[in-house]
């Protein structure tokens, strides 16, 4: 994690930065890169246990059980908005399998906003693209990505993953 972070921090001082620079450790504690995801569409998601969106997870499961093939799900747990994911990374994914049958991807616990910010959403909430830019809301804010690491939508919490806009985005 501190080499990934290292060379993120260089990329964006010495070139242009690329979701590809970035990884980050699954609740299983594993190594991600997501440069292995290259040519995938993607579609990161700051999620919360005790959210009054929480229940988007259902819907995040049924977009990955249909568009599985063809998308990356990844899922980061953050504890910024109203202390609504206050558990470990082992209480987290217990919640998600048991409650939503979540089989996409999630990563470990992160900071989404403020001065410990994850350096995945640092990049990201400062990326141009046709919706907005700026500090995450609230929960279960969406980033999609296309296959070429490009930032290419952004939406707030109350826009369901099962949204046409998403829908017909991944389809395309």
């Amino acid at each position: 994690m501190i080499l990934s972070t290292i060379i993120a921090c260089f990329s964006m001082i010495f070139g242009n930065p690329s979701i590809y620079d970035y990884s980050f450790k699954s609740l299983d504690g594993k190594d991600v890169k997501m440069s292995s995801f290259k040519g995938k569409k993607i579609l990161i998601v700051n999620t919360a246990s005790k959210c009054g969106f929480t229940k988007q997870y259902k819907d995040l499961q049924a977009l990955y059980s249909e568009y599985g093939n063809d998308l990356v799900i990844i899922g980061f747990p953050a504890n910024n908005f109203g202390n609504q994911e206050p558990g470990t990374n082992g209480d987290i994914q217990e919640f998600c399998e048991q409650n939503y049958g979540v089989e996409f991807l999630m990563a470990e616990k992160v900071e989404v906003k403020g001065d410990q910010i994850d350096p995945l959403f640092k990049y990201l909430t400062s990326q141009d693209n046709p919706d907005f830019k700026g500090d995450i809301k609230w929960n279960f804010e969406k980033f999609l990505i296309d296959e070429n690491g490009k930032l290419v939508h952004r939406y707030r919490s109350a826009v369901n993953p099962l949204a046409d806009e998403i829908v017909n985005w991944v389809k395309k």
